[in-house]
């Protein structure tokens, strides 16, 4: 029996299991998606199966179990300019989300390397911004290059699916379209987008900070007008990304550009999300800000009258490398071991909006590699967003080993061992950039995208 309960918090639930049958308490539609994921959970690793196993009978122990989430923005980045991820795997990625009860998904479409959403009004945006001649090879500043074209994108009727999947999994879409830099794939298509329209730009087959900027014309200003008069049609989301972050040389017309589409988005009934970068611009409207730099930028954000969502580096950049062993598969970033992404500990206070993991996939070019790299880190982050604070390992590792990485298999995740990588996970064809020793912690090297250009 399923009834509604005004009583229970945003996103709660109470479940009442006696021999005889379940009742179901929620605050709301998000409250029991939850609760039949918790009844999943107790009903241990073949409930994840996507077909029962012959012979098996699913049983639940009887009890009282009333929950709810610490955080309302439970969220994950999946970085899909870089290395497309089909409809297919998206989908995938939203059922891997509503497992650990998160409830948004920022979904990166545009960078130097690729453009992934058609907008009809520009069609060169998938017929030459969409796909690259090939991609740096590892982590390192060399010419190499795999010499194997990559791209796709998502169509309208593909991008309204994913939102409508989601939907049905409690679970918020948001989409990321990165101006004034990561623009490098917009501007090979339309050349007038960029400083030097005469110039034959390329997409990008590098990694890193790109010094390509848009151009903040009137046209371009139009331009952008136009792409997220098209996003607004398929994310019902209140929230839109419009990036800001890493734009080397940009000038105050540059900020005035993003302050410009952030007032856009406003007048259109939306709330703006950028990278904490944009705090340096005058005149933004009330935004949200992705905090990823340090813990000072939400403090900053705050005192502009802004909402933050905690986004550190430090700690919840998934791509980063999960230990110094020598076969780790392309060992990028700073270290960030299970243990000590389970050990941030977020501020809670009324304009932080919650926590967002972010898996950024330059080096995760399948969805085995970002299996190999999320899990099982991002179930530390999805027990941090949703639990009171325990920060207590000892506890944590043992229920995670015994109970729920055996969910994850029965799900088909290939995530990582807790003893290391499979042989079959290791990466020997990739240079592990032995020229540069790297930090355990931010301070001494480049952000997160590696190699100015």
């Amino acid at each position: 029996m399923v009834h509604t309960d005004p009583t229970l918090p945003a996103e709660g639930y109470r479940l009442t299991i006696t021999p005889t049958g379940i009742e179901v308490r929620t605050s709301d539609a998000a409250g029991l998606v939850y609760a039949r994921q918790t009844l999943r959970q107790l009903a241990g690793p073949d409930a994840f199966r996507a077909a029962p196993i012959p012979g098996r009978t699913l049983t639940v122990p009887c009890g009282v179990i009333e929950d709810y989430p610490r955080f309302a923005w439970r969220g994950c980045l999946l970085d899909v300019a870089r290395h497309f991820r089909t409809k297919a795997e998206v989908l995938r990625f939203i059922d891997l989300l509503a497992a650990h009860k998160l409830n948004v998904l920022q979904l990166h479409l545009t960078d130097d390397q690729g453009w992934r959403i058609e907008v009809p009004d520009f069609p060169r945006l998938t017929e030459i911004a969409s796909w690259r001649t090939g991609s740096m090879v590892g982590r390192h500043d060399g010419p190499e290059r795999d010499g194997r074209p990559h791209g796709g994108f998502y169509t309208t009727d593909d991008l309204h699916e994913i939102v409508a999947y989601a939907t049905a999994r409690a679970i918020t879409v948001i989409p990321e379209i990165d101006v004034p830099g990561h623009s490098r794939a917009a501007i090979a298509a339309y050349p007038e987008l960029g400083p030097a329209p005469e110039t034959p730009w390329e997409v990008w087959t590098s990694w890193g900070i790109s010094t390509n900027l848009l151009h903040p014309s009137d046209y371009a200003l139009n331009f952008f007008h136009r792409v997220f008069d098209h996003v607004l049609t398929i994310f019902p989301s209140q929230i839109i990304g419009l990036g800001g972050d890493e734009a080397p040389g940009a000038t105050p017309a540059h900020g005035q550009f993003v302050a410009d589409l952030a007032k856009y988005l406003t007048s259109r009934g939306r709330t703006p999300l950028a990278w904490d970068e944009v705090l340096e611009i005058d005149a933004l409207p009330p935004m949200v800000i992705g905090a990823w730099r340090d813990d000072t930028a939400a403090t900053r954000a705050t005192h502009a009258g802004h909402k933050v969502v905690l986004c550190p580096e430090s700690a919840y950049y998934l791509d980063h490398r999960q230990s110094d062993h020598p076969n780790e598969p392309i060992p990028v970033g700073y270290l960030h071991t299970l243990e000590h992404v389970h050990a941030y500990t977020p501020a809670n206070a009324p304009h932080i909006l919650g926590i967002q993991a972010q898996i950024w996939t330059e080096h995760l070019d399948t969805a085995r590699r970002i299996d190999y790299a999320t899990f099982p880190r991002l179930c530390a982050i999805s027990e941090t967003a949703w639990s009171p604070p325990l920060h207590d390992f000892t506890e944590f590792l043992p229920r995670l080993r015994d109970h729920h990485l055996p969910r994850l298999a029965a799900l088909g995740v290939e995530y990582r061992p807790l003893t290391g990588p499979h042989p079959w996970q290791t990466r020997p064809d990739v240079p592990h950039t032995a020229h540069r020793p790297l930090p355990d912690r931010p301070g001494s090297a480049p952000n997160r995208r590696i190699t100015p250009a």
